[in-house]
């Protein structure tokens, strides 16, 4: 894993959410860091990168640099890492991060290491940042699990490789969307280890063995439970666990 990962589930009420991320990608002589924005472009990538750029300035002086990735393309980490002091990897629909990313799952966690560079995921780009991804869908086995309008143009549930900067799966929009019904099923048909589904407005910050949360609602860590199937428990802002 990269030394550290910020995983915010969505909305745009609490820009504070993006703080520690902002600290993370300070820069050690000074000046503002520069946020490298990767946005899969539908056709309004320019349109959505101010938006970011405007929650990221609400946050702390920086320089979001945008890295648009036209639909159906790949992103090349090589070139887009030069002179950046944090990724953001944004939102928008996530088998299209997943397939934006896939020419990179193994290169861009090493060079975010080597480089010393954090990676901060906004809805679809948290999602991604899971080994094993679950990029949508509203069905298990034909089984409606969560809102059709969750599915992310998937019907049944789909888990693809992600980039694995953190060892669980991640569902975003929680309590907004009722998405954590659909980690709930991954995980208990043994198609993820365990997951986090995170509330919109709501940060997890990953560093070595542990996460702490932090905003206005809760992260909900779904995990085996032998007989009872999966067992859930929520952590509110100030509270931690280990990842083991």
């Amino acid at each position: 894993m990269v030394g550290h990962t910020f995983l915010v589930g969505g909305g745009w009420d609490a820009a504070e959410v993006y703080e520690p991320f902002l600290r993370a990608a300070a820069r050690a002589e000074g000046g503002l860091p520069r946020i490298g924005c990767v946005i899969v472009d539908e056709g309004d990538g320019q349109r959505q990168f101010e938006r970011y750029a405007e929650a990221l300035g609400k946050a702390g002086a920086c320089e979001p640099v945008p890295l648009l990735v036209p639909l159906g393309g790949r992103f090349e980490p090589d070139g887009a890492l030069d002179g950046v002091d944090g990724l953001l990897g944004c939102g928008g629909l996530t088998p299209a991060y997943q397939e934006a990313f896939a020419g990179c799952l193994d290169r861009l966690p090493r060079l975010l290491a080597e480089r010393g560079v954090p990676y901060a995921g906004f809805s679809a780009g948290a999602a991604v940042a899971a080994r094993r991804a679950v990029v949508g869908g509203w069905l298990l086995d034909g089984v409606p699990v969560c809102p059709e309008e969750t599915g992310e143009d998937l019907a049944e549930i789909e888990v693809r490789a992600g980039l694995g900067l953190v060892p669980f799966a991640v569902d975003v929009h929680a309590a907004q969307w009722g998405t954590l019904a659909r980690l709930v099923a991954a995980v208990g048909r043994g198609s993820v280890p365990y997951g986090v589904a995170v509330d919109e407005n709501t940060l997890l910050e990953v560093a070595g063995e542990g996460a702490r949360v932090a905003g206005r609602g809760r992260v909900h860590v779904v995990r085996p439970g032998g007989e009872a199937g999966v067992a859930v428990r929520s952590y509110a802002a100030g509270e931690a666990f280990d990842l083991g």
